[in-house]
């Protein structure tokens, strides 16, 4: 029996109809390169017989009204591929946009809880003969890190099948009993004080640390201090979706001449293509927004307190100087910025955002989230933050999906109420693949931002020209 940490089942706590905490990765494939010849009942079987060595696609949510504790995952001994894995084809002429609409829809569409929390579509019928999958996990069961690790092990160096180990197969996501349920939860509920103890003292000293890293000019933003802009109000449950790619080597000569960060470079290309957007609408701030970066705590020391879980990130915020118009400008800036914002999120300690998860009540933040997302409210208290922007790093050589080639794969993550755009970011293959998702009412055209990101990335370029 494994549990969910408090930061995986939040997810599930703070899904709304309106607010969907799904992952979303779009995937375009080269079907030519599949052994024998594409079709989508192979697919659909190879998949299938992968998944046999990877439990955490068979894995279901267990609750009980008798279980004190978060709920767990165990063995969906009723599996059925079939109810996963599905076959669409998008009208003509099958372009960009089309794709993008189909996406859009289905990523406002809930994941259903009584089965494990995934699904694919296999999308045909796109103008350049090749095929596209849709990949929606739920954000309880993985993080961007492990997203990506999930879907390199449905990945090859080479169009062949690989050979499964047969001790894999035999393992299993496991099975809680109701007394087992039960008892797991009270014992995990009595260790709390515990826990509260040690969290306590690091949480109170919080305030005053950042406060007087403020006052030194060595803090990243504080949150409520955001601009509204026309995408920080409540959110439905429809999307719009774009997407794009640029060079990685491009962005890495920008980096080398400016002396950044890679993760500098998208961020001033994002704030560049957020200017022209906020701009051409008449709406653009005096001040910067502010982005929550998700930052990743994999492999730093974990609290013996803390549960496990999948899900481990934190999150740190940095401005956007979108009140910059030269993008030189910008980005020494947002180089100078970043580090600053580095440094404050890295003198915290990482468990303190997934020990305090531990406590959170699911009824309680059910309501606090209804009464969040009204619109009067959501429209009224102080912007949070203005949008969520996450770098996830992939692999730079070629890789073949159930034996299609990949072209592109972008990533796509949740909206929330009061920051309805996401933009997210995906290396692979020496191209950066660049998703934006938003709530449709909000942002009913997100392709202006994509075309004002290459435009930006054109523009650093020839800033690097002597």
């Amino acid at each position: 029996m494994e549990r969910l940490s408090g930061l995986d089942a939040s997810f599930l706590y703070l899904e709304t109809r309106s607010q969907l905490m799904h992952i979303v990765g779009l995937i375009e494939l080269d079907p030519t390169t599949v052994e024998g010849g594409y079709s989508f009942e192979k697919m659909r079987d190879e998949l299938s017989r992968r998944i046999g060595a990877l439990p955490t696609f068979r894995r279901k949510v267990r609750d009980s009204i008798v279980n004190l504790d978060h709920p767990v995952w165990v063995e969906d001994r009723k599996f059925d591929i079939e109810r996963h894995v599905h076959r669409v084809a998008v009208p003509a002429p099958g372009g960009q946009h089309e794709l993008a609409e189909f996406c859009a829809h289905i990523a406002g569409v809930p994941l259903d809880r009584s089965k494990p929390l995934w699904e694919m579509w296999v999308i045909e019928g796109l103008a350049d003969g090749k095929i596209a999958v849709l990949l929606r996990m739920h954000h309880a069961g993985v993080d961007g890190v492990t997203a990506s690790d999930l879907l390199a092990q449905l990945c090859t160096l080479t169009p062949e099948p690989p050979e499964l180990d047969k001790e894999v197969l035999s393992h299993t996501a496991g099975d809680a009993s109701f007394a087992g349920l039960a008892l797991d939860g009270a014992w995990q509920v009595a260790r709390r004080p515990l826990s509260f103890v040690r969290l306590l003292p690091k949480t109170a000293q919080l305030p005053f640390d950042w406060v007087s890293r403020a006052l030194r000019n060595e803090a990243m933003p504080a949150p409520f201090r955001a601009p509204r802009t026309s995408f920080n109000k409540s959110i439905t449950a429809h999307r719009s979706i774009a997407y794009t790619q640029v060079s990685l080597s491009d962005l890495k000569r920008i980096k080398d001449h400016f002396d950044v960060k890679l993760n500098d470079v998208v961020l001033s290309v994002c704030s560049g293509a957020l200017r022209d957007y906020l701009d051409n609408n008449d709406e653009l701030p005096d001040q910067p927004l502010v982005a929550m970066v998700p930052v990743s705590v994999h492999g730093d020391n974990d609290d013996d307190l803390v549960t496990q879980g999948t899900n481990k990130v934190t999150g740190m915020f940095t401005n956007l100087p979108v009140e910059i118009a030269d993008p030189v400008e910008r980005i020494k800036t947002i180089g100078s910025q970043v580090r600053t914002a580095k440094e404050h999120h890295g003198s915290m300690d990482s468990n303190l955002l997934r020990g305090w998860a531990q406590f959170v009540p699911p009824a309680t933040l059910g309501m606090a989230m209804k009464l969040y997302s009204s619109q009067e409210l959501a429209e009224r208290h102080p912007v949070i933050y203005n949008l969520v922007i996450s770098n996830v790093p992939g692999p730079d050589f070629p890789l073949y999906y159930l034996g299609a080639k990949i072209e592109a794969m972008y990533p796509l993550g949740p909206v929330f109420h009061g920051a309805g755009m996401n933009i997210t970011v995906f290396s692979q293959n020496g191209l950066l693949n660049i998703g934006v998702i938003a709530c449709k009412e909000l942002v009913p055209d997100p392709w202006p931002i994509m075309r004002a990101f290459e435009a930006e990335v054109k523009s650093l370029l020839e800033a690097c020209d002597p």
